[in-house]
């Protein structure tokens, strides 16, 4: 038997707030089942779905850019190119910030060594 999870149970294993997961689910991001009561019901499938969308936000990826892969993803196999040129797409936003911080931290240290160049003069 699949293991299932109440909303509650998915907000504490995921940290999401049960607003959060709640949306997600409104606009399109979750599917969760529904019990007899009617009572959402969350597998260890939308557990895995729900760390991606996590680490996908941690990215920078917009939720518009998370939906459009979403939506690609509920197609299948088919539109696995597509999901790759969101992923490559987002990289390459990702390496783009990473040259700018690397600019930034050679700018400190240069003006690091600058410093410590004078203090060094002013010890002679």
């Amino acid at each position: 038997m699949k293991q299932t999870y109440k909303i509650s149970d998915i907000a504490t294993l995921t940290g999401l707030s049960i607003p959060t997961l709640r949306y997600y689910e409104e606009i399109g991001l979750l599917h969760p089942a529904r019990n007899a009561t009617n009572y959402r019901v969350f597998t260890d499938d939308d557990l895995r779905w729900i760390a991606f969308i996590k680490r996908a936000k941690a990215t920078g990826m917009s939720l518009t850019k998370i939906i459009a892969y979403a939506r690609l993803r509920e197609k299948g196999d088919s539109t696995m190119l597509d999901r790759i040129n969101i992923l490559v797409e987002q990289e390459t936003i990702l390496q783009l910030e990473q040259d700018k911080l690397q600019a930034h931290i050679a700018f400190l240290q240069d003006k690091k060594a600058y410093y410590e160049n004078l203090l060094d003069d002013t010890k002679k």
